[in-house]
């Protein structure tokens, strides 16, 4: 079993490389790939640097954001130069532009609220502790113990990856907040993937809920063509949607990955290897590429 898709402290995530490590190691998992957003810093920590918990086969990735077009989308990296993404993520991503971005997140974050009636008192909010850690979330589940709220959220109340993928990064919804002018173009991510040596995955395709997601795909192989798909996911596991993104990356010569996205408390209900409880990854999928 694999899972090259997990998230630690150095983005979004609330557990350290080590204890990521640990959980692996008891799991006996065959790969793994701790993939950060937007940086390679977690390559740098010790427990990585010099591993002596996990016995498994490492693989060094990133989770990049990209802008295409109108849309905020996810871009997986593997098998990279860890100095080479380092130096390029200083562009977009330095502490001193994503604390500006928070600011502005937060700001538009209470604008959208007060657009729509949402009520809410600042107080309650949970600042930012770190530059990588993001505003939304905290905020949303703050607002959304108000029941006035979840009637006026609708929806939107089932979850927050919902709120987030089909409001705050949907820009024909209300609640559109444009994350999309900090993010990079979807073109220079991948070849940035490229540069350093790696292979570039578009990132769980069904999370983004798109009307139309494989035309959505052809669209991106279009501009820049990517090396593969992130089939198995857990925004993937249930109905057929496995199997369409699988069946699609075969027809079209592109390589396969999956993981569980694991980021601890902030995502509780994805446990590393099997997300949800029913991904149990087989190692065949990416010995094809690695």
């Amino acid at each position: 079993m694999i899972d090259i898709h997990m998230h630690t402290v150095y983005s979004d995530g609330d557990k350290t490389v080590e204890e990521v490590l640990k959980m692996c190691e008891e799991k006996k998992l065959e790969y793994i790939s701790i993939t950060d957003h937007d940086t390679c810093k977690q390559y740098e920590d010790e427990a990585l640097k010099n591993n002596k918990v996990f016995t498994g086969k490492i693989i060094k990735g990133t989770e990049l954001h990209a802008r295409f077009e109108d849309k905020n989308i996810e871009i997986l990296g593997y098998g990279i130069d860890t100095n080479i993404i380092t130096e390029w993520t200083k562009k977009y991503y330095s502490d001193e532009k994503l604390r500006e971005q928070q600011v502005i997140c937060y700001k538009r974050m209470l604008e959208i609220f007060d657009k729509h009636g949402i009520i809410y008192d600042e107080t309650k909010f949970k600042r930012p502790e770190k530059p990588t850690d993001y505003v939304e979330q905290p905020i949303y589940w703050e607002i959304i113990k108000n029941e006035k709220n979840r009637k006026i959220l609708g929806e939107f109340a089932e979850s927050f990856t919902l709120f987030f993928r089909k409001g705050l990064a949907n820009p024909n919804s209300s609640y559109f907040m444009n994350h999309i002018e900090f993010r990079p173009p979807y073109k220079e991510v991948i070849d940035i993937i490229h540069q350093a040596g790696g292979k570039a995955f578009l990132a769980h395709p069904f999370e983004y809920k798109f009307d139309d997601t494989m035309k959505f795909i052809d669209d991106l192989r279009k501009e820049a063509e990517l090396d593969g798909i992130e089939c198995f996911h857990p925004s993937s596991a249930d109905d057929d949607k496995k199997d369409i993104l699988v069946d699609y990356a075969r027809k079209n010569n592109l390589y396969i990955s999956g993981g569980s996205d694991y980021h601890g408390s902030p995502k509780p209900d994805l446990q590393i290897g099997v997300g949800r409880g029913n991904l149990n990854i087989s190692k065949e999928i990416i010995e094809e590429w690695i």
